[in-house]
């Protein structure tokens, strides 16, 4: 079989690398154009570009996916199936051009969390499992009927980056098994259940803000491992952002609530723990941030250089105001 590869992120080289130690003929790999990345803006190409020019694979970088030479391009490659993993929606003119179909790899159980940001949305929502889906895709956005399925748990302290790994490599394994289906004829496919859909949405920075005020300890605790590390849960400090990358629900505390109120920082009296105090008055507590402008470090290395005391607060903005920062800032 000649297959066409389109994926961009780390996710999606596993795949692709499966597919080659496996000899499938990759004719083409199709992944966004280069983009300015980081503090410097400095022009980096994606990942899958990178891993497929050092295995010596065509590249092609469409701007438009519905550019007629883009289409001829792919059409004169006359590809056997197209494979996508984490990539862009794809047009009909698109996936239509192969015989044997366009073949996707999705991070949940479809119908849950279609969109985007499935691994992320699957941990905020407190999610026990997740896992993979491949299916055949149709003009509907992570629709169209499933082929596998696999099932992973999900730790009640891992984050979304520690899951993405998981998934990476579990995608890989099912994707071959997907294509060795499809190309011995032996596939068969079922339909998903729309009314059990639902929606994974892409993570905007104004999504991220940590709400003391009206979220318990648990949920929380589930936002910022879902955010971490990236694009990572915030909130603010004296003025400042301060990112928090990994939270832990103490089975032991060693601080006195009283009346303490959501948002407000406790710290024992051997100053090497940090709480912080949620919506339903219990505590989570915070192994690891980074204050605006300053390293990520844990929370003992954090009170040896910031003087944070019992009482302070962590401050949750208003839309307005938090839209206004985050226009003014990078984040």
């Amino acid at each position: 079989m000649k297959i066409i590869f389109m994926g961009t992120p780390e996710f999606a080289i596993p795949s692709l690398d499966v597919l080659i130690k496996n000899n499938y003929e990759i004719t083409a790999v199709v992944t966004a154009p280069d983009e300015p990345k980081g503090r410097g803006y400095k022009i980096l190409p994606p990942p899958v570009k990178v891993f497929a020019l050092e295995h010596g694979l065509r590249v092609i970088q469409p701007e438009n996916l519905k550019d007629e030479n883009f289409i001829s391009t792919l059409r004169n490659l006359a590809p056997d199936l197209i494979v996508v993993v984490a990539f862009r929606i794809l047009p009909p003119e698109v996936f239509t051009i192969p015989p044997l179909g366009t073949v996707n790899v999705h991070a949940s159980l479809l119908p849950k969390y279609r969109g985007a940001a499935p691994i992320n949305w699957a941990i905020i929502n407190g999610e026990t499992e997740t896992g993979i889906t491949t299916f055949f895709i149709n003009e509907k956005i992570d629709t169209g009927n499933i082929i596998l399925q696999r099932k992973i748990s999900i730790g009640p302290d891992e984050t979304a980056g520690e899951l993405h790994d998981k998934l990476a490599k579990l995608g890989a394994e099912v994707l071959l098994e997907t294509v060795k289906l499809i190309e011995n004829g032996s596939v068969q496919t079922f339909p998903q259940d729309d009314s059990l859909a639902t929606p994974a949405p892409k993570i905007k920075k104004e999504m991220c803000q940590i709400n003391w005020l009206e979220k318990s300890a648990q949920q929380v605790h589930n936002f910022v491992r879902g955010l971490s590390p990236n694009p990572c849960g915030f909130t603010f400090l004296s003025g400042k952002l301060v990112k928090i990358y990994r939270t832990k629900l103490p089975t032991f505390i060693d601080v006195e609530i009283n009346d303490a109120e959501p948002g407000e920082i406790l710290i024992p009296e051997r100053k090497d723990k940090i709480y912080a105090v949620c919506a339903d008055r219990n505590l989570v507590q915070i192994l690891e941030l980074q204050i605006e402008g300053k390293k990520r470090l844990n929370a003992e290395e954090f009170l040896r250089g910031f003087k944070l005391k019992s009482g302070d607060k962590f401050v949750v903005l208003g839309e307005d105001e938090l839209k206004a920062f985050l226009k003014n800032k990078k984040v």
